[in-house]
């Protein structure tokens, strides 16, 4: 099977990555369905945000039996041109038979494309941990949510939300900060299923991110005091060390690889039906 990952980011925030020595987005996903797949998988991915001709030679968008659509440090609403081409993408791939996976950005992009409005979160950052997300009925009974327990934590960094969904979309789950979390639509020949947070991170990615991202954290408040945010990181780079393993239960729905990455295997499974 022939998998397509959409890389949302510019190149200058990919390099940031790569500067400090982390994976870029791109990579953690190709990683991550990899690992889920046992490598099953032909992984192409494209630059879309800079680059004009973007598929390889002799590749089509035809060519893919689902596509799945990265985080990025875009918003939405400032409709850059690397930002119209990637909305523009999507709308193309709404008309073939596909179907879509999308994290965080991707689900903006999604959403926009779909006819739906994102808006930066009048709740603010929402950024690390999305804490408390609680699967409604519709959400119990989809399979993006097969075996995943009704309220869990998940890894987030998102300045932005929906604030109006695209037509017959149904909202999945929700939490404090946004009232969608996840959700699915169907447009045209494509079905498309996307969360507000990152079930492809891992807890020694994310705590690199802290790393890069400290001064926004603590000037965002998203931690009381820069001792609980040290607290937090150092146990996302280190939790496989023994003097962590009191927290290891607090923390079972980060640093638990099957709970973690569980809404991503079950999009791989729906790709084999």
């Amino acid at each position: 099977m022939n998998i397509l990952i959409v890389d949302g980011n510019e190149k200058e925030a990919s390099d940031r990555y790569i500067e400090i020595g982390m994976d870029t987005q791109y990579e953690v996903y190709s990683k991550v369905i990899n690992s889920l797949s046992n490598n099953k998988f032909n992984i192409t991915i494209v630059h879309p945000a800079f680059k004009n001709q973007y598929l390889p030679n002799g590749v089509s968008l035809d060519d893919f039996d689902g596509i799945v659509w990265t985080g990025s440090l875009l918003n939405i609403y400032d409709m850059s041109p690397s930002i119209v081409s990637q909305i523009e993408l999507a709308k193309t791939l709404f008309k073939m038979k596909n179907k879509i996976f999308g994290s965080c950005w991707g689900l903006h992009v999604l959403v926009t494309a779909a006819g739906g409005k994102i808006r930066k979160n009048p709740n603010g950052l929402e950024a690390v941990i999305a804490k408390k997300i609680n699967i409604n009925e519709a959400g119990n009974a989809h399979n993006l949510y097969k075996g995943k327990k009704k309220i869990f934590d998940a890894f987030c960094w998102h300045y932005d939300d929906t604030e109006y969904l695209p037509q017959d979309a149904v909202i999945l789950s929700s939490n404090h900060m946004s009232a969608v979390q996840s959700l699915y639509f169907n447009k045209n020949n494509s079905n498309i299923w996307a969360v507000q947070y990152h079930p492809e991170f891992d807890p020694i990615w994310i705590g690199g991110l802290m790393k890069q991202r400290e001064a926004i954290l603590l000037n965002h408040k998203a931690y009381e005091s820069k001792s609980a945010f040290d607290e937090e990181k150092d146990f996302f780079l280190n939790f496989e060390d023994p003097k962590y393993k009191n927290k290891i239960k607090e923390f079972d729905d980060l640093v638990n690889v099957k709970s973690h990455t569980l809404e991503l295997a079950n999009w791989i499974e729906e790709l084999k039906n």
